[in-house]
């Protein structure tokens, strides 16, 4: 590591890339049996184990970075939402199958921009897990594009739902750009990635992809952040409630 690089910052960046994972991993294996069709409830188990397999390659590194001794299970685990860092977007409940595929190509478009060049940190063990990540990353883009498509140029129904998915979900999209001074921090030493370098790609791609579905961009009205800050929706509480109810209630427990 950089010795000019704050210990704790590369710790704080590690642990939220880990949040972000864990908590869009949860929320997608909350369509498990509950999917439109057999081949989608398995499709989409796959993904959520992709990211819960992400989250535990970002915890491991964040444990052997963490000053208090504590392991990859008590960072999934143990810690309030308070305590978590991902972003808004990631935690909103899983909502109707439009609302999770329309949230689930945003993400996707993002972690392909942002993969891509977390594959070029000066951290060697960044950008190992980035090299796995995006591979399946592919994978979920092509999905969640295809289902996009389906939906918007599909019923009169299909249409409506994606469209208010969209909507409703827009305002949470800013905060996937925003860099804190930590984090902007790691991004000098060439170890984090300068998020809100990528916002102009991935927005003419979304732009792309929604007029292919015949949907239409939202306006920039609104917008919401703070989950970095640990300042969260009141979603995270109750998802966390169910993440951690079996560690909780038998300590010591491994993943």
């Amino acid at each position: 590591m950089n010795q000019n690089v704050n210990k704790q910052a590369l710790f704080n960046y590690v642990l939220a890339l880990g949040d972000d994972a864990i908590t869009m991993g949860h929320r997608l294996s909350e369509w498990c049996r509950n999917a439109p069709f057999l081949e989608e409830d398995l499709a989409i188990g796959n993904v959520a184990l992709d990211f819960i397999g992400r989250a535990q390659m970002f915890y491991q590194y964040a444990a052997e970075l963490d000053d208090q001794g504590r392991s990859e299970d008590d960072l999934a685990f143990l810690r309030d939402c308070r305590d978590f860092r991902n972003l808004l977007i990631y935690e909103l409940p899983k909502g109707d199958f439009a609302f999770t595929m329309v949230r689930q190509m945003i993400v996707d478009l993002f972690n392909m921009e942002f993969l891509e060049q977390l594959t070029k940190s000066s951290d060697e063990r960044l950008s190992a897990i980035a090299g796995k990540c995006i591979k399946e990353s592919r994978y979920h883009l092509r999905r969640s594009h295809d289902w996009v498509l389906r939906l918007g140029d599909g019923t009169e129904e299909s249409h409506e739902r994606a469209q208010r998915a969209l909507v409703d979900i827009w305002g949470y999209t800013p905060e996937l750009f925003m860099v804190d001074e930590s984090e902007q921090q790691l991004v000098q030493a060439g170890i984090a990635v300068d998020r809100a370098a990528l916002m102009s790609v991935w927005d003419n791609r979304v732009g792309q992809i929604l007029t292919e579905a015949k949907l239409q961009k939202p306006e920039d009205s609104w917008k919401v952040e703070g989950g970095r800050r640990g300042v969260h929706t009141e979603h995270l509480g109750h998802m966390l409630s169910e993440l951690q109810f079996l560690q909780r209630a038998y300590p010591g427990l491994q993943w």
